[in-house]
């Protein structure tokens, strides 16, 4: 009798352990399994697999319980690759142009030691092109004299030999003052290249030295 009354509370525990875990394993058997859903129209479309709806849309992973386990996006349009492409072009040609700026700045500091050296070096190149330019201009006011005498000198003559010589005298001189002219005009350009160039330096120097670090 005892031994009857024993197996049967045994059986009775077995049964309340298994019911404990039919759910659990229940739990178990479905928490594996992923539904995809999209909205189409504004409704959701669900299923096991991606329904054929949700192509090219984006949609959900899901739990039967209905908790979101990752969001995949939707495939980029034709136009939104264009875009992004075009974005990210813009970004590296920023990006070179802040690393053109920052090498050029730190050239900048390296090259002069203050304003007063910048002042200086521009003064000296300054000097050397008006020196140069003057030269020239004396060496073309010569060559206008020469050529004026010999015009005076053919309108006197009248060997028409001398008059021809003179005359290809003349011409000669003609060329050489048009040349002369040409590169005190380049020389005039250099100079106020050098002004432009040395007064951006200037302004970017001062911009430089006058920002207070943090």
């Amino acid at each position: 009798m005892g031994l009857r009354r024993a197996e049967f509370g045994l059986a009775a525990i077995a049964c309340l352990l298994a019911l404990v875990a039919w759910p659990v394993a229940a739990a178990a058997q479905t928490g594996g399994r992923t539904i995809y859903c999209c909205d189409v129209g504004g409704q959701p479309v669900c299923g096991d697999i991606l329904p054929a709806a949700c192509y090219g849309r984006a949609y959900r992973e899901m739990s039967p319980s209905g908790v979101v386990r990752r969001t995949v996006s939707a495939p980029l349009t034709a136009e939104e690759i264009a875009r992004r492409a075009e974005t990210e072009r813009q970004r590296r040609a920023e990006e070179a142009d802040r690393l053109r700026q920052l090498r050029l700045d730190q050239a900048l500091l390296e090259t002069y030691r203050s304003l007063k050296d910048l002042d200086s070096r521009r003064d000296r190149e300054l000097r050397d092109l008006d020196r140069s330019i003057r030269e020239l201009r004396e060496r073309e006011s010569e060559l206008v004299e020469r050529q004026q005498a010999l015009i005076n000198e053919a309108t006197r003559t009248e060997d028409s030999a001398v008059a021809a010589s003179l005359e290809e005298d003349i011409r000669t001189l003609d060329s050489e003052i048009v040349t002369q002219s040409r590169i005190i005009a380049a020389k005039l350009r250099e100079r106020s290249a050098v002004l432009d160039r040395f007064e951006e330096h200037r302004q970017r120097y001062v911009e430089l030295i006058s920002v207070t670090p943090d």
